[in-house]
């Protein structure tokens, strides 16, 4: 049984300011470089063969202190924009609490976590699952019917998108799914990409 392993970066300087980051590339926090060193202490007892990344800053830190502590340094890692974070558009980089007073909860939690409401000039989760959604199934999928344990090193959203299309969930229930900073998703799969087994690991409470 291949395992795919989804672990959502570590805390960032911005996250820590709540912060919309969005596509901003902005690094890790001291925090969050202790989250990704957790997340690979939560992960010894897998073996990982291929690492997908987004390519923004964040990601790449925490795959990077996450192959620091399991010694994986000559492991295939391939990087794409097809993972990175959502796009919040005109909201980028301002404070999320500031921006809940200013339209109210239920406006702020369309613009939040909402499939298909996109901010202006940015996108909705449901953009974000097409973009990423095609490159799970034409590359990631490939390794995990080659017998490959994969992980995947990604944000918020990008990673919300991939579960819901590997879970199925409605469009109705993906504004309830939150994921931490350094969350841990692992899915056995068989050989036909299909979902035998999940088991989710934490390693922070807080969902930013």
């Amino acid at each position: 049984m291949e395992r795919l392993v989804l672990v959502r970066h570590g805390m960032s300087e911005y996250n820590e300011k709540g912060l919309w980051t969005g596509l901003t590339d902005v690094p890790l926090s001291p925090k969050g470089h202790e989250e990704a060193k957790k997340a690979g202490e939560a992960l010894k007892d897998i073996r990982f063969d291929v690492a997908y990344v987004s390519a923004l800053t964040r990601a790449k830190q925490t795959w990077t202190e996450i192959a620091q502590v399991l010694g994986l340094h000559n492991i295939p890692t391939i990087e794409s924009a097809a993972l990175n974070e959502r796009d919040y558009g005109d909201f980028t980089g301002k404070n999320k609490w500031e921006v809940k007073k200013e339209v109210g909860e239920e406006e702020f939690q369309k613009l939040r976590r909402s499939w298909d409401y996109p901010p202006p000039h940015g996108e909705s989760l449901k953009m974000v699952y097409e973009r990423v959604i095609p490159y799970y199934e034409a590359e990631i999928k490939s390794k995990l019917k080659e017998e490959k344990n994969v992980l995947v090193a990604a944000h918020g959203n990008s990673l919300r998108a991939l579960i819901k299309h590997l879970e199925n969930v409605s469009d109705e229930d993906i504004p309830k799914l939150e994921l931490a900073t350094g969350q841990i998703y692992i899915y056995t799969m068989d050989k036909d990409g299909k979902i035998t087994g999940k088991e989710i690991r934490t390693v922070n409470p807080d969902v930013h």
